[in-house]
């Protein structure tokens, strides 16, 4: 599934699916017990290594793209596939007190690749068996009934997060390894991914999660645990979330990869989203709408404690930035704008789309985070991807495990204590009063820092000063003033770059030896 497919599809959901749930149905009976003719030693309960030791025997053979959907199905659009909607009052999870429920999404339309969804219980996993009467076909007819071992296209987890009497979304997995996951008070917005192989190349391969086990949370749980089972031709892998709803909600994310080949770019962690236009890229502008992002901004938290904010752009052409690193703290796309007037969108809400911060779990070694910006001409692409890659290459035979932590949240300001940048704009530099450049072959750069300790030293602003530099160009001049309108400062770059070279920027602010901000990271191509 290419992105802007996957983006038109996601665009929809929200409006196309119910978000609440009524009380579920039971699960399908099991079996009744058999008398044994001997003693057979217990089972072991089912678990992650379970999961694992599938995706072991699995990478030994042949990758398997599996069965194809029945025609009707594979004929659908995007209209009639949304039209097939989950019956909320048969969502499943309800026994026991459990306050989460779970609904199936039909295939159909783009997701060809039916996946099995099991519910485990008392460790023990049972297929959640594909039902006709589970679903509302709406106008939606077909001339004979679907096989009964059709599967789904997916589901999502709900729980009430934002209402005690509602059960709003809070997870979902539906194509390829995507999954999106929502805090109180957030709207869908950028995606996770499981996997990403070969991203933002011409051959990329998106793996998928083929099976899934959902573990039955009991009373007053206060999370959910998913395995997932990961399959490509190129690797398979086994995958444990730990999912706890909240006003920022956290999946702590588990993985053990089984290459089948040796594979060059690998990206962990993935993450996908949109930026059509902002206050920093205003190559489109003919809407009422002044910004149209999911995503506004890359945000690294490196190795050496360097805090990094790289504003987000939709180039003419792809542009990939990496910042090396060596067991990076943290990343993630972040959506720091949270102003309704800056976005005046009264169905989309995108100041409230959730930002998903990445902090790895254990020692992630060397390896590069990795920005990718494809050119959109609407907003209904998803265009931006981040990822973590691993400098050594994955070889066949050789297992490799890793996890990480995804929060979705909202406000992010408690991230780190510095200072930060809201704002990037960029024009031609002139002085104040006149209508002449200052020099032809220059480009100005004003950002607002704000936050931290930048209001009290407004107080002393002789004695903070910004720190810039270039690669590729030079700086032509730099300074600051103090911004009373943020409780911080604003600052100039101006440029001058070679016509068709590309510079890199680099600049924050300091006051002594301190270092009093995040340090704003952005690339320029000078038109040839």
């Amino acid at each position: 599934m290419t992105l802007p497919d996957r983006r038109r599809v996601l665009a929809g959901l929200s409006a196309a699916f119910s978000l609440s749930a009524a009380p579920s149905v039971l699960l399908a009976q099991q079996p009744a017990a058999q008398p044994e003719a001997s003693a057979q030693p217990p089972q072991p309960r089912f678990g992650f290594e379970q999961v694992v030791s599938r995706a072991r025997a699995i990478a030994a053979v042949p990758y398997d793209a599996g069965p194809n959907l029945p025609e009707p199905l594979s004929r659908l659009d995007f209209d009639a596939w949304r039209d097939i909607r989950f019956r909320p009052e048969r969502a499943l999870l309800a026994q026991n007190g459990s306050p989460f429920r779970m609904q199936m999404f039909h295939p159909g339309f783009l997701f060809t690749r039916p996946v099995v969804v099991n519910v485990v219980r008392d460790g023990v996993p049972t297929p959640v068996p594909y039902a006709a009467n589970l679903f509302d076909y709406g106008r939606v007819k077909f001339e004979k009934p679907l096989p009964v071992n059709l599967g789904f296209a997916g589901f999502r987890l709900h729980y009430p997060l934002n209402d005690p009497r509602i059960y709003d979304e809070l997870i979902s997995f539906i194509g390829a390894s995507y999954f999106r996951v929502l805090g109180r008070e957030q709207r869908y917005g950028l995606s996770a991914r499981g996997l990403s192989i070969g991203a933002g190349g011409p051959a990329e391969e998106f793996p998928m999660f083929r099976e899934f086990w959902v573990e039955a949370p009991q009373a007053n749980a206060e999370r959910v645990t998913v395995y997932a089972l990961l399959d490509s031709a190129s690797v398979t892998g086994a995958y444990r979330f730990h999912v706890y709803p909240d006003v920022d909600a956290v999946a702590d994310v588990a993985a053990t990869l089984f290459p089948r080949r040796p594979i060059e770019k690998l990206g962990l962690a993935p993450l996908t989203s949109m930026f059509f236009t902002g206050e920093n890229d205003r190559r489109f502008h003919d809407d009422f709408r002044t910004e149209l992002h999911d995503s506004d901004g890359l945000m690294v938290h490196s190795g050496t404690g360097e805090w990094i904010w790289r504003p987000l752009r939709n180039p003419r052409q792809q542009a990939i930035s990496s910042f090396v690193e060596r067991n990076v703290r943290g990343f993630g796309l972040m959506q720091r704008d949270r102003v309704f007037e800056h976005y005046q969108d009264l169905d989309l809400s995108y100041e409230l789309r959730p930002s998903y911060w990445i902090e790895p779990q254990g020692d992630w070694g060397e390896g590069v985070v990795e920005l990718i910006e494809i050119p959109t001409t609407d907003e209904t692409n998803d265009n931006i991807v981040a990822l973590w890659a691993p400098k050594t290459p994955l070889e066949p035979g050789r297992e490799f495990s890793f996890g990480y932590k995804l929060t979705a949240m909202l406000d992010s300001n408690d991230l780190h204590p510095g200072g930060r940048i809201i704002n990037t704009y960029q024009a031609k530099p002139k002085a104040l009063g006149s209508g002449e450049p200052v020099n032809a072959g220059a480009r100005r750069f004003i950002v607002d820092f704000a936050g931290g300790d930048l209001d009290y030293h407004l107080k002393q602003p002789e004695k903070v000063e910004i720190v810039p530099s270039i690669a590729y160009g030079r700086i032509d001049r730099a300074f600051i003033v103090p911004n009373p309108k943020t409780q911080g400062f604003r600052a100039f770059i101006d440029i001058v770059v070679e016509p068709g070279q590309l510079a890199e920027m680099r600049a924050f602010l300091r006051s002594g030896d301190k270092t009093l901000t995040e340090t704003w990271s952005y690339p320029w191509r000078a038109e040839a």
